[in-house]
């Protein structure tokens, strides 16, 4: 694992301001800078960014964390991704973490030789598509201009079978087998494309991952994409997200699509918010990240047959994913009309107004559904029962299954109450973790929540801390034993406590006390005067529990009056130590 004492180093070299203001709009609010939170959709600022606690917390959703949750969170990276993302702005070397095995090493290393090589071939495509007037004339026949195909890199592979031997003077090196530039076949060595358009495919963070190439004549395939690599997982990665990020961000809304040019052609007439899977099926990974990114999903598809097949595909994919927050939709254009046509025959506005009215995933559930089953009858109206029954398990949104529930109550002639008791709870996703609940602020804050409020603000206080002092049973209280067992001393800040307790049992408890301090903007010169006067009420509290205790078993044994008095006198000398 990487060490803490890098994280820590890291983090305190990263200003998780400077972080998020490259995507988020923030104004100096007090101690604090205040902006709209890009995780859900909102008028009035409730995303608090705190410069020395360097955290931040949406008073509204309860997203929270520190730079590197809000790169994984905002950016879709995963979390050694962010830390190197991290460290490369900061001019750090990542260390050489252990346990560490050799495979792991070694793969690593090759994944950094591998994308240079496809860097290389990017640029070498982007060349070559300014020396052929064929495939600059077939962009301009689909309306594209050079300012989009320079945004989305477009390029061009030479119909020669080894033009790649013009960029990689080693064509015989392994490395453009492994990148899926080259294939090899009885000894042979001969380009994977050719005679093609060619869209690059960037990861998250920009880099080449694989390419898409689309034939420029009759051939087949008419697109070929890169095979799997140690860079490039089909079910990860969409195509165009790096492009179209700000624009989903702005509207709200991703709108996947099925092919290369229909993103492009979108981004062309204005609709910059589309990506497109990578001629493969819909993947939970997929909508996983377009859902951290938008408050809305709309699947685009072809009206035929394989279209709707493809669009149930994905309404099974998203039905444990969805959300009561975040609305999931299904677009079908006319017979004969793609993304591309349609938006070349009647211009955006025409287009968007057919996204706005795409149907919902409950209306495309149910209506698939009962084209299948006659609920005239009982017989049907079973079938239908038994076929919505699945469905319904993996819908998490609870919300939303409430509802469905009760229109399919309405459609069956039966009571909500029995469709539950056949379908049954609700199968929670293994792959999904909630975002951190927002703290009810009806609860009054226990002395254990307040003190661990202190020691967030200022991990080092921890040190001071009286275990013996705390209530045995409360969260606060194992969350403080927990922050104590991490024995880094000085060393701890609140944003490397942050990144401590993801995914444990105390992560809830310690994100709302960190999100108290945040509201009360409470500073770790309060902190440590507060700190001193709660451990100081609960010592107050811990000897008059003493005293009752005495003062029942007085009565048996006079002789423990003497000890009463001395337990008194201590409570009155500990109530004249308070400031």
């Amino acid at each position: 694992m990487i060490p803490d004492s890098f994280k820590q180093d890291l983090l305190n070299r990263v200003d998780v301001v400077e972080v998020v203001s490259r995507y988020v709009q923030l104004k100096k609010g007090g101690a604090n800078y205040l902006g709209l939170c890009p995780f859900h959709g909102e008028k009035t600022p409730s995303f608090t960014v705190s410069p020395a606690k360097q955290f931040y917390h949406c008073f509204g959703c309860g997203a929270h964390g520190n730079a590197i949750g809000f790169l994984m969170a905002y950016a879709g990276l995963g979390y050694v991704e962010s830390l190197k993302e991290l460290a490369s702005a900061a001019g750090m070397q990542m260390p050489e973490w252990q346990p560490r095995s050799r495979e792991e090493a070694e793969r690593e290393e090759r994944e950094t030789d591998l994308a240079a090589v496809m860097e290389v071939a990017m640029e070498f495509y982007r060349a070559e598509l300014k020396k052929s007037p064929r495939a600059i004339e077939y962009l301009k026949a689909r309306g594209l201009t050079g300012e989009i195909a320079a945004r989305f890199r477009i390029g061009f592979a030479p119909e020669d079978w080894q033009s790649l031997r013009g960029a990689y003077p080693k064509y015989d090196d392994k490395s453009l087998v492994e990148a899926g530039l080259v294939v090899e076949n009885e000894g042979k060595r001969y380009d994977r494309f050719r005679d093609r358009i060619m869209f690059p495919i960037l990861s998250s963070r920009g880099a080449v991952v694989g390419f898409g190439g689309r034939v420029l004549g009759e051939g087949e395939p008419k697109y070929l994409n890169s095979p799997e690599t140690l860079l490039f997982e089909k079910g990860r990665e969409v195509y165009g997200l790096v492009q179209a990020r700000d624009a989903i961000r702005a509207a709200g809304r991703a709108l996947i699509v099925e092919g290369y040019m229909d993103v492009v052609a979108l981004a062309q007439f204005g609709v910059g918010y589309s990506v497109a899977t990578l001629g493969t099926a819909t993947t939970p990974v997929h909508v996983a990240k377009l859902l951290r990114l938008a408050d809305e999903l709309v699947f685009c598809f072809d009206g035929d047959v394989a279209g709707r097949k493809a669009a149930w595909r994905a309404l099974e994919v998203s039905l444990p994913l969805a959300t009561d927050a975040k609305p999931i939709r299904f677009l079908f254009l006319p017979d004969g009309d793609d993304p591309d046509s349609y938006i070349r025959k009647h211009a955006q506005d025409a287009f968007e107004r057919q996204v706005r009215e795409a149907q919902t995933l409950s209306g495309f559930l149910l209506a698939e559904l009962r084209s299948a089953a006659d609920l005239s009858t009982a017989e049907g109206r079973s079938q239908y029962l038994v076929a919505a029954k699945p469905h319904l398990q993996k819908l998490a949104a609870p919300a939303l299954r409430l509802q469905l529930v009760n229109e399919v109550a309405g459609l069956t002639r039966v009571l909500p109450e029995d469709v539950e008791r056949l379908v049954g709870p609700a199968n929670t996703p293994v792959f999904r973790r909630p975002a951190p609940a927002r703290a009810a602020p009806a609860i009054a804050a226990s002395q254990e929540r307040n003190l661990l409020r202190c020691v967030l603000a200022k991990p080092a206080l921890v040190a001071e801390l009286d275990d013996a002092l705390l209530e045995p049973g409360l969260p606060e209280t194992g969350a403080l034993r927990a922050i104590a067992e991490l024995d880094e001393g000085d060393g701890m800040s609140a944003a490397l406590l942050v990144d401590r307790f993801q995914g444990t049992e105390f992560e809830q408890i310690v994100f709302q006390a960190q999100a108290s301090a945040l509201e009360q903007e409470l500073a770790e010169e309060s902190a440590d005067h507060d700190f001193r006067q709660i451990q100081l009420a609960l010592r107050i509290r811990r000897k008059h529990e003493e005293i009752e205790v005495l003062k029942g078993r007085v009565k048996a044994e006079p002789g423990l009056n003497a000890e009463l008095g001395i337990r008194v006198k201590e409570l009155h000398q500990l109530k004249s130590q308070r400031i």
